[in-house]
């Protein structure tokens, strides 16, 4: 008899459903079925074909938002209004992988430029990479499904996907979806299993592409394991560090830093963490931002009036409470939260001040969890945000154009957001940390181009 997972709410432990594990034969199966897919070309998919299978995909989806939020919050506990949010960016996405099929293409390389290539055309086109392994996060369980499953469709490669084991639910729904809309069940495969079976699924020889998104620490543990020549693209999280310089619009900035702070209880890898405000303005922007954290709504992440949803389970919760116990024990200031509200919900917690050589200082808190250091002079606080060895996305408010563009040039990030939180992002950018944060680049076109390869063809017209 297999192994079962069960599946619980993040927020009151309910049981949503139960799903068998797979175990190595199956995972093996998995692999066969991908393996042999991707080794015989009668039976790849064309580029019309693709493409109406993610336009059907995508008015699939537009007729099921109420159900995708619901599976979406009440598996993965961000509050229902965040997750209606998250499913029309999920379907937007495969609309943006559609519309970019027609963009894969490769281009003339120049010959005659010397004596031996005369008499010659080259020309380059891409091709699907093989096959694709991805392993998924808990936080967006139908987006990130998204954004690892569609650009492989769309190029041609075939995907397995192996959801996080807190939220399976999205990802194979989305699967049932696809082969609703007339994509073959060979070419998107849904594998729920345990770490260790996990690891085999992403180091056999006939993986071409690994699609990680989680932690640092097991995103550059399998990708040690990969085997020779597997390319990959890692995604992991940061401290996303805000510089909020004393000529900042402050009333524009409070709500979005807020947001950005305790969306999704902070359990985003580019949510705001580390603020600094310069000292001529520190006290009233610590003041205001306190006051409207307060006010945050905390509950059941199925209330549409819920603002902040649980943490998603005990282990990270208790962590988080130790982190801003030592905070506290270090003599760092609690403005506002620093307790347990239950047993799945931490309350929004505004730190100032603390140590440089505390966890909430120097590691990702993910977690409900904002903290705010003063600063004199804004080169200074560059060198904070850049004294550690991750890095995602960051932010500067300021009025003053060469501010801005001096931090854009000295910040140590991917992306550097001007007069905007960090959590902000579209489908169709660029997103990736760099350093320990990740290597590689998301976004639905960019995989699409990392999940295929180029080839050449030379024609001698001698």
């Amino acid at each position: 008899m297999k192994n079962i997972l069960q599946v619980k709410s993040p927020f009151d432990g309910h049981l949503i459903k139960e799903i068998p594990l797979m175990n190595e034969n199956d995972i093996e199966n998995v692999l066969s079925k991908a393996y042999a897919l991707f080794n015989d070309r009668s039976r790849w998919l064309q580029k019309h074909e693709r493409i109406a299978i993610l336009e059907k995909t995508a008015q699939i989806m537009s007729t099921q938002v109420e159900e995708l939020t619901i599976i979406a919050a009440e598996e993965g506990g961000k509050p229902y209004t965040d997750s209606k949010v998250e499913v029309l960016r999920a379907i937007n996405g495969v609309k943006i992988a559609a519309e970019h099929i027609g963009q894969i293409k490769g281009g003339e390389i120049p010959m005659g430029l010397t004596k031996a290539s005369e008499n010659r055309m080259a020309f380059t086109f891409r091709e699907p990479i093989g096959v694709v392994v991805s392993v998924s996060a808990f936080n967006h369980p139908l987006n990130l499904a998204i954004h690892q499953i569609i650009p492989a469709i769309a190029v041609g490669a075939p995907v397995i996907i192996k959801p996080a084991s807190t939220t399976p639910l999205s990802a194979l729904n989305f699967a049932k979806i696809l082969m609703q809309a007339g994509l073959p069940d060979d070419w998107c495969q849904v594998a729920v299993c345990k770490s260790k079976i996990a690891e085999k699924l992403v180091t056999d020889k006939r993986v071409n592409f690994f699609s990680f998104i989680g932690s640092s620490q097991i995103g550059w543990y399998l990708q040690s394991k990969l085997s020779p020549g597997t390319r990959s693209a890692l995604e992991h999280g940061g401290v996303a560090p805000v510089i909020v310089e004393k000529d900042a619009d402050l009333d524009k900035a409070l709500p979005m830093l807020v947001k950005g702070g305790f969306y999704h209880a902070g359990q985003v890898c580019v949510s705001v963490q580390k603020v600094f405000v310069h000292e001529d303005i520190v006290s009233d922007f610590s003041k205001r931002f306190t006051e409207m954290v307060e006010k945050l709504k905390v509950g059941d992440p199925l209330n549409p009036e819920t603002e902040v949803g649980p943490i998603i389970d005990l282990f990270e919760l208790k962590r988080v409470e130790d982190w801003v116990n030592e905070a506290k024990n270090s003599g760092a200031e609690i403005l506002c939260g620093g307790k347990k509200l239950s047993d799945s919900t931490y309350e929004p917690t505004v730190i100032y001040n603390p140590s440089d050589e505390i966890s909430v200082s120097k590691e990702e808190v993910f977690g409900p969890v904002v903290c705010i250091y003063p600063y004199k002079n804004i080169e200074d606080a560059i060198q904070k945000a850049n004294s550690l060895d991750v890095a995602f996305q960051a932010s500067v408010y300021t009025e003053n154009i060469k501010v801005a563009m001096n931090s854009v040039n000295k910040i140590n990030a991917s992306a550097v957001m001007l007069n905007d939180h960090t959590a902000f992002r579209v489908d169709w950018m660029p997103f990736g940390g760099r350093d320990t944060s990740g290597i590689g680049i998301g976004g639905i076109p960019y995989s699409m181009h990392e999940m295929t390869r180029e080839k050449l063809m030379v024609i001698n017209n001698a």
